[in-house]
């Protein structure tokens, strides 16, 4: 299968290419190891006819995955491992992160340089790679100098008529770019001044198509506090596969958000959403200088088109939305939400047809408007919170809020991080290698006096005796135990994700129930209100919904 495909890519033939090169894929997945170089090899000539197709998106968690197992089993300074970056930085040209392709490519010949010699012929495809990405850089002299480099290397190997396409690709390329750089000498000048268009690092926001892609939602994280933001992006590319949702926009928020948007870049990337983009947020309440804990992972990535200003990229997103179409899903504290609604009142009330928290509210019985509680995102910025709780009632926004006594309603066992897992996609191993520290850093914080500041805003509620009621199912453990709680736990609650599902009507009227109250005449929802009235309307169902959505996420983007 695997030599068959390559044949068949060189006839130019890629989709017979992708066939062959996926029941390679499907064969070594199922006999070999998921660590396996054989793995690596199959998922990097997927990857590479997926962008020959104009799917690079689709390929770039196939190539990262790729990349990871080669440096696994060969390190950083072997060519495997350079073909393997060679290869995203392909699929990165094919979604427009131009930036992005660039460097893994220059790492690639970096690493080549000092593998191969000099004229070696192995350095054609990767220059050819690179004048092509430098092309669209705006860069035409240097992309010009690389393919004339490989020309000059081609006729040091090959004898007349030998790899003649290759040869003869590259000669086109240099006298079109030769036409161009005569041409468009200004606009290559242009390319070179300090402020990079926003065109060469992806930073353009795609005009959203509801019919045909879902319902553009705009998401605010603080994405590496714990496991439960990640599972809500991965839920997020689950339902955008499906074109149930159009995930437009993830905002990190909650300091240290540039390292959250690096996560969530990476995260997002590896789970087959490279074209989304990620913009960083602000501190999220929290006091300057101070920086909350963030888990890492091998797949966090800085990259040229992340958003320096969230609140820029929140605002051209939506402007290329619908009237009336957007959700604002808000999985973190409310300040960048808030700052939105200040600033941007008009377009946020034009744009926004409903708002989605993840946080809960003081009883909505009480009074003629809802009032935000104390949970956490709400407790971040509390001034923030209220804020965003008004101004929604006043402009006639509706809401809905999803309590953590809908969590506790619908409580996962472990063993469901174990079946993700199974998958071997990166971000699942990590998340399930991380909910076991994150536990042990809760276990930690609940142990403190309530005014230590090492609690990092967790609501003075959560003390051992919640702890033990909310994971454990049993009675109260000592604040000295000294192994890891994570033994003890029977049940680990999911937040986000079901702020994901209440976001589509279908699964909000199937699985959830809700108290509404009235205000202006726009009904405002809150799903769980107490202990007892958690809104889940069947615990089974609802679990099986999502953990499917889990699974399906992680085997299709690995094309499982």
């Amino acid at each position: 299968y695997t030599q068959l495909g390559c044949t068949l890519s060189r006839m130019q033939q890629y989709k017979e290419a992708y066939e062959q090169h996926h029941r390679a894929l499907t064969l070594r997945y199922h006999y070999l190891d998921f660590s396996h170089g054989l793995v690596a090899e199959s998922l990097n000539y997927c990857a590479e006819s997926l962008c020959a197709l104009g799917r690079g998106g689709e390929g770039v968690p196939l190539a990262i995955h790729a990349a990871q197992i080669r440096k696994s089993l060969f390190g950083t300074s072997h060519p495997a491992y350079a073909h393997a970056l060679s290869v995203l930085a392909s699929c990165y040209h094919d979604v427009g992160r131009y930036l992005d392709a660039c460097d893994c490519i220059e790492k690639c010949l970096g690493i080549c340089g000092v593998a191969f010699q000099e004229n070696h012929a192995n350095n054609i495809p990767n220059l050819m790679n690179y004048g092509n990405v430098l092309r669209s850089t705006g860069d035409l002299t240097k992309a010009r100098i690389v393919y004339q480099r490989a020309i000059t290397i081609h006729e040091l190997n090959f004898k007349g008529g030998q790899q003649a396409r290759q040869l003869e690709k590259c000669k086109a390329e240099v006298d079109d770019l030769t036409d161009k750089i005569e041409e468009l000498d200004a606009s290559v000048k242009s390319c070179h001044s300090d402020d990079i268009p926003d065109e060469i690092c992806r930073k353009h926001v795609v005009l959203a198509d509801v019919e045909s892609q879902g319902t553009p939602v705009i998401v605010y994280t603080d994405i590496g506090r714990d496991v439960d933001d990640e599972l809500a992006l991965v839920l997020l590319s689950a339902l955008k596969q499906k074109h149930i949702l159009n995930p437009v926009a993830v905002i990190t928020t909650l300091s240290p958000q540039r390292e959250r948007a690096h996560l969530a870049r990476g995260s997002m990337d590896a789970m087959g959403m490279p074209d989304v983009p990620v913009g960083i947020g602000s501190c999220g309440g929290v006091a300057e200088g101070v920086d909350l804990e963030i888990y890492g992972s091998e797949y966090s990535r800085s990259s040229p088109c992340i958003f320096e200003s969230g609140l820029d990229l929140v605002c051209r997103t939506l402007e290329s939305v619908p009237p009336k179409s957007a959700v604002v899903l808000c999985i973190a504290s409310l300040s960048d939400a808030a700052t939105c609604i200040r600033e941007h009142e008009e377009l946020f009330r034009s744009k926004v047809k409903e708002v989605v928290l993840m946080g809960g509210v003081v009883s909505t019985e009480l009074g003629e408007t809802l009032i935000p509680d104390s949970a956490y995102n709400n407790n971040c910025d509390i001034s923030s919170a209220r804020f965003v709780y008004k101004k929604c009632q006043e402009l006639g926004i509706p809401t809905a809020t999803l309590s953590r006594w809908a969590a506790y309603g619908c409580p996962i066992p472990p063993k469901l991080l174990d079946e993700i897992a199974k998958t071997e996609h990166m971000v699942a191993t990590n998340i399930r290698s991380v909910s076991k520290l994150s536990i042990d850093q809760l276990w930690n914080k609940v142990i403190l006096h309530p005014d230590d500041p090492r609690r990092e805003k967790l609501p003075n509620r959560c003390d051992i005796s919640w702890f033990c009621r909310t994971f454990m199912s049993k009675g109260i453990i000592s604040k000295d135990w000294a192994s890891s709680v994570w033994t003890l736990v029977k049940k680990l609650n999911m937040y986000d994700p079901l702020a994901v599902l209440l976001c589509v009507p279908a699964y909000r009227a199937a699985h959830f129930d809700w108290k509404s109250k009235i205000v202006n005449g726009v009904p405002h929802i809150v799903v769980g209100t107490s202990e007892r009235d958690t809104g889940i309307t069947n615990r089974l169902s609802l679990y099986n919904e999502y953990s499917s959505l889990f699974l399906f996420a992680f085997q299709e983007s690995l094309h499982k």
